[in-house]
């Protein structure tokens, strides 16, 4: 049973890395095609874009992609922008999730 256990974490772990580097490379394409062509409109720094990217890559993608969703509907006209870098630490509920950090201290 051990053995099973820890193949399921193998390939959950590895389902988890692969969604991750499909949606960096989603925003990696929209910096890359979109992002020129639409102008640089955004209010914070880092950009919505780069702040999904840090998000994804710290946090992992379920947490990552709330926290990127939770960003881009702060961003509109009405927003005063400013510094808003991405937390330490993910909302306890998804941090649970395809989280890189505790993925990698598992047996």
């Amino acid at each position: 049973m051990h053995t099973f256990l820890h193949v399921l974490r193998a390939g959950l772990a590895a389902l988890c890395a692969g969604l991750n580097a499909v949606l960096m490379g989603v925003v990696k394409a929209y910096r890359l095609f979109l992002s020129p062509w639409l102008g640089s409109a955004c209010r914070f720094t880092p950009t919505c874009s780069q702040y999904a990217l840090q998000a994804l890559e710290r946090h992992g993608p379920a947490a990552g992609s709330y926290l990127a969703a939770r960003r881009l509907l702060r961003c509109h006209p009405g927003c005063p922008g400013g510094p808003d870098p991405v937390p330490d630490q993910a909302p306890r509920l998804l941090s649970r999730f395809c989280n890189p950090s505790s993925d990698s201290n598992r047996p």
